[in-house]
């Protein structure tokens, strides 16, 4: 029997022991006593700490309720603008105004030649005072014809009484009712007569308002105070019916019009505030929303 290999492994199961159960033991008598490492080691990971680590800025920030907001592009439009246009076809008799001039309400902007207009104003007055004098002729002739038909029945009672009694003959009688007949006709014909007289005031009153309203077209004037976006017309140049006098505008409120695609109209109210900028100088504008199109535009599909 050997005893090398019994030796081995009485070491061996030592060895096991002393590493399982007297570790620390162990430990201390081989050198290995738990001791901290050198100061080297440790400067040089906190230097390799300290470059991996990334810099900030740390700023203090305070929570803000914001508005929704839809950025669209527009165009600048005049409040009001409108073509000052003749009624009537006449000769401009006033100088022209140079465009940019400013204008009231009211005021004259091209003055047209009267004409015969003034001769045909002045007839149908005097055919107003014609009708008018043809209206107590008519009521008398009304109140004529009454006396003549209240004459006629008071004969006709009287020989109906007569011919009751047989003091009057068939033929007086008829010959009293026909007359009664020819009195309500000719009281008939009277009224009709005074209700033409009437009528002819009432048409020459037409003919009076539309001479005057003839001679008013000749002034053409401004709707409204603004300014003249074109000169007006030159003196002495022929308008028509339908031509254009001046070109008047009105710049005291400013229209925004933008174009709002069909993903953001929805968010789109009115009397909803609105802000725009101005190209030209970066003027910022302020105001609300007063129309929104119920119809698309077909080529950019946008709302107005």
């Amino acid at each position: 029997m050997r005893i090398f290999p019994i030796l081995a492994a009485i070491a061996v199961s030592a060895f096991m022991y002393m590493a399982i159960f007297e570790r620390e033991a162990l430990l201390n008598t081989l050198g290995f006593n738990g001791a901290a490492p050198p100061s080297e080691d440790t400067t040089s990971l906190s230097h390799v700490a300290d470059q991996s680590l990334v810099k900030v800025v740390v700023q203090r920030s305070q929570a803000k309720q914001l508005d929704s907001a839809i950025v669209v592009r527009g165009q600048t439009a005049a409040a009001r603008q409108v073509a000052v246009q003749s009624e009537t076809s006449a000769v401009v008799i006033s100088p022209p105004l140079r465009k940019g001039t400013r204008v009231a309400e009211g005021e004259a902007l091209c003055e047209l030649d009267l004409g015969t207009r003034d001769a045909q104003q002045k007839e149908a007055v005097a055919r107003h005072a014609e009708a008018e004098s043809r209206v107590p002729e008519a009521e008398a002739r009304v109140e004529e014809a009454q006396a003549r038909l209240d004459e006629t029945l008071i004969k006709l009672n009287a020989a109906e009484k007569l011919g009751e009694g047989g003091f009057s003959s068939q033929t007086t009688l008829a010959s009293a009712e026909a007359a009664v007949a020819a009195a309500r006709a000719n009281l008939s014909s009277a009224r009709a007569g005074l209700s033409a007289a009437k009528s002819g005031i009432q048409s020459a009153d037409a003919a009076v308002a539309i001479a005057e309203a003839e001679i008013d077209r000749l002034t053409l004037k401004a709707p409204f105070s603004g300014l003249l976006e074109s000169d007006t017309a030159e003196l002495g140049s022929l308008l028509q019916k339908g031509s254009i006098c001046a070109q008047v505008i009105q710049l005291d409120l400013i229209k925004l019009v933008g174009f709002v695609p069909e993903t953001e109209v929805d968010h789109v109210s009115l009397g909803a505030p609105a802000r725009a900028r101005l190209a030209a100088g970066d003027r910022q504008l302020q105001g609300n929303v007063s129309f929104i199109s119920r119809a698309s535009d077909p080529s950019t599909r946008t709302f107005r």
